[in-house]
């Protein structure tokens, strides 16, 4: 079976330091809840929903507020809703009240699915084919209710039973996925509705998508292919799973430390050279962790320094052989898949469509951006004076800018700004600015027993502005042990529409049952038909209030502010997304747009008319000054021209390597060593020497290789796409709080999801009188539309990629 429709979507974690990059923990003061406390007038800041202030709309604004800054408060919040509603299972699921429901749960979905199947397989009327599509979307709907949900599960839940009993229930549908994967009548009975115009005349533009998107993700499963062919393709993907997991957890240095005179670390920290010291007077340093990385920002001595990088930058022989046996794999595969490289079978249902295209952009970007990186190695070739800058400099001259810049007067006082961002006042930040744009809001809502898997799970609950229920989030954002710390956005349920067909079915084979396995549903105003509703977890690793009443609440750094507004971008994705059916639901789309809403998110956290809408002291409720807000945007840019050029500059070369070896034909000898120098050489202002000895082989420690193959241009990609819309439909903060402007967004290219062409999101969005959209560039993508987003540039506001 195709495994686009098979596989639950999930959201790649790009290595952007938004996303990934651990928070601030702050020390506790002392915070009285009491009625006068500043969480109580909450609303007293620069706001007003979008609509008529109602009583209703305060109430909830203030409630948002506590439930996150107040622990008393929270606790007595859901202490009174557990008593007024019914127990139920995990996220409202019927089935999940105990470990044994996972298995029920997986189980009926299962007879669910097997009966799909075989009516697909039997289809021979003309009405048989004209409900196919939508038969095989609630196919892929059904595995991912169980996958998508188990996976999460048994990752997040704390209990061990509940852990294993999800993990069955996700190796149960695995299993049954893989069955589907060597069915190949569905394959022709979708190809046989495909091509029969009497079927696809009855279509809506959305069934066609879906089912276009089947046939192409069929065609890249090999179930086409004669069985000798398809074994081999299936024997090929698992040995790719194989040697890609060894490459990604085996990363090692050819050398494990580098032994130096302990005299030539003059300014590590000596508590760090005591510890690597050794009893002849020289130092092992090793080429791996923290300590490395401290070493190539303070040690004085340059010739040190360089053979610290060098060592850091070239990988064990047997991880290389890793890679290019992963590689040559792939470049099989696609061949035997009907491709020219692995590159042009990953890239043909994507934006790019190409390597050819991907290769215009990024050079293009190259040179968008060469202008601020010579600027930012001149001021840093004038501190070091008449010997040229070297990249093991880099990081050394960087922290010396970095200190000095942070020894000012201004950026001094930026120590305070936590105190204005407590997370409950983030969260009306958030819900604030989605209702001024975009009609929608966020309303505290009591959970269940049973509902969550912590205690300091709080719900939310989406509305719109006639108080019509859309969605549902779970935040846990708070730390606790053993949870993973990385933030992220998970999508638990897809929204869809559910047919009367369905809502029949369910009653004859289970009065009990219902047709969303209990979770939320609501009734379309205008279609009048039942939809499941997005069902959305956020997780992040913020630090607890304090359980008593006495202490101050969860306060964010601004890096942390940027992180939530981030993830909430995913979220607000899969809110606005709603089609009629889950294979393009919300951030079911191209893989090189998926990060674009999240991307974008990031710039209003800190724009001066959203701050002023929610950034208030968690204390004193007073609001965060204009000085302030200007010296924060002065400190971003400060430290964006001190390193962000060179930043982007390494990334795109990591996506031009990424390219590189992905565009390579099957049976060729494979030297990715070679292949780095060259396209180092080719695009970066600091490339590794080449007549170092061994010469260096960073791509050994580029894990994400494996996980994003002839993919990882789509951050930056979506950051340049990003910048452009917020130039031209936000005008560069101007109109941040402006509902045309997000009205214009939201209808362009968040309601869509993924049933739509990328391409017509962007010129949708950007307008038919821009200069981007001269003759068609951006519709018609490709080649010139590729290079036309490298011109854009990628900004110089902070470093997010």
């Amino acid at each position: 079976m195709s495994a686009h429709m098979l596989m639950p979507f999930r959201r790649r974690p790009w290595t952007c330091r938004t996303c990934l990059q651990r928070l601030q923990r702050l020390q506790p003061r002392r915070y009285l809840e009491t009625a006068a406390s500043p969480a109580s007038h909450a609303t007293s800041s620069d706001y007003s929903p979008a609509n008529h202030t109602t009583r209703q709309k305060t109430t909830d604004d203030e409630t948002l507020r506590r439930v996150f800054d107040s622990q008393p408060f929270w606790r007595d919040f859901s202490q009174r809703s557990s008593a007024q509603t019914k127990p139920t299972g995990l996220v409202q699921n019927q089935y999940l009240t105990s470990p044994e429901g996972f298995r029920t749960f997986a189980g009926n979905t299962l007879q669910k699915c097997q009966a799909i199947v075989t009516k697909v397989l039997q289809a021979s009327t003309l009405e048989d084919y004209r409900t196919m599509a939508r038969d095989l979307d609630r196919l892929s709907d059904l595995l991912c209710r169980v996958i998508d949900l188990s996976d999460f599960i048994r990752v997040i839940h704390p209990d061990p039973q509940v852990q294993d009993a999800a993990t069955q229930a996700y190796a149960l549908m695995f299993e049954y996925m893989n069955v589907l994967n060597t069915t190949t009548g569905l394959h022709d009975q979708l190809k046989t509705a495909a091509a029969n115009a009497d079927v696809t005349s009855h279509w809506s533009e959305e069934e066609k998508i879906v089912a276009h998107i089947l046939i192409k993700d069929f065609s890249n499963s090999a179930i086409h292919m004669p069985p000798n062919e398809r074994q081999r393709f299936v024997n090929l993907s698992n040995e790719i799973s194989q040697v890609g997991s060894a490459f990604v957890n085996s990363a090692e240095p050819a050398k494990s430390h580098v032994v130096v005179g302990a005299n030539s670390l003059r300014g590590l920290d000596p508590i760090l050279v005591q510890k690597i010291k050794r009893w002849n007077r020289t130092a092992s340093v090793p080429t791996t962790g923290l300590i490395p990385r401290l070493a190539l920002r303070s040690v004085h001595d340059e010739s040190t320094r360089r053979e610290v990088y060098l060592a850091t930058r070239t990988s064990s022989g047997r991880q290389i052989g890793r890679l290019e046996e992963l590689l040559a794999k792939r470049a099989e595969l696609a061949k035997l898949s009907g491709f020219s490289s692995f590159g042009h079978m990953t890239l043909s249902d994507k934006m790019a469509k190409s390597p050819e295209a991907v290769s215009n952009f990024l050079t293009s970007l190259v040179g968008s951006n060469r202008e601020f990186v010579r600027e930012e190695l001149f001021r840093l070739q004038q501190m070091k004076g008449d010997s040229q800058i070297q990249p093991w400099d880099h990081a050394y001259y960087v922290h010396q800018r970095v200190m000095q810049h942070s020894q000012s007067r201004r950026s001094r006082e930026l120590s305070a700004v936590p105190e204005f961002f407590s997370l409950g006042t983030v969260m009306q930040g958030l819900s604030r600015l989605f209702d001024r744009l975009y009609g929608v809001r966020l309303v505290p809502q009591e959970t269940a027993s049973g509902e969550t898997w912590n205690p300091d799970v709080r719900r939310l609950d989406v509305v719109d502005e006639s108080g019509r229920h859309i969605a549902v989030i779970y935040c846990d954002l708070f730390s606790r042990p053993d949870k993973h710390p990385n933030p992220a956005h998970f999508t638990l349920r897809c929204s869809r529409e559910i047919s009367p067909e369905e809502v029949a079915e369910c009653a004859t084979l289970d009065q009990s049952a219902h047709p969303n396995d209990g979770m939320a549903t609501a009734i379309d105003p205008q279609s009048q038909t039942l939809r499941q509703l997005p069902t959305i977890a956020l997780v992040c690793d913020f630090a607890e209030p304090p359980a008593t009443g006495a202490g101050r609440p969860s306060l964010l750094s601004e890096h942390s502010v940027r992180t939530l507004f981030h993830e909430m971008g995913h979220a607000l994705h899969s809110i606005l997304g709603q089609t009629r059916l889950q294979s393009i639901s919300g951030t079911r789309c191209a893989t090189d747009f998926a990060e674009l809403p999240s991307v974008l998110m990031e710039r209003f956290a800190t724009e001066p008319a959203v701050l002023s809408m929610y950034a208030r002291h968690w204390e004193t409720d007073a609001p965060l000054s204009e000085n302030m807000m200007r010296s924060m945007e002065q400190d971003r840019t400060a430290h964006g021209s001190i390193y962000g050029a060179v930043e982007n500059e390494s990334q795109i070369l990591m996506a031009l390597v990424d390219q590189a070896y992905h565009s390579l034909p099957a049976g060729g000898a494979i030297d990715s060593t070679h292949i780095y120098h060259q396209v180092s050489s080719a695009h970066s202002t600091l490339p590794d020497p080449a007549d170092s000895q061994p010469p260096t082989s960073w791509q050994g420690f580029f894990g994400h290789l494996y996980g994003y193959g002839a993919t990882y241009y789509s951050y930056i990609f979506d950051r340049a796409i990003a910048n452009k819309m917020w130039e031209d439909v936000f005008q560069a903060g101007q109109a941040s709080v402006d509902r045309s402007a997000g009205e214009r967004y939201k209808n362009e290219v968040l309601r869509w999801g993924g049933g739509r062409n990328g391409w017509e999101c962007v010129a949708g969005v950007l307008g038919s009188g821009n200069p981007a959209n001269a003759d068609g560039r951006l519709v018609e993508g490709g080649d010139e539309a590729m290079r036309e987003v490298g011109r854009w540039g990628l900004g110089r506001d902070g470093v997010s990629g």
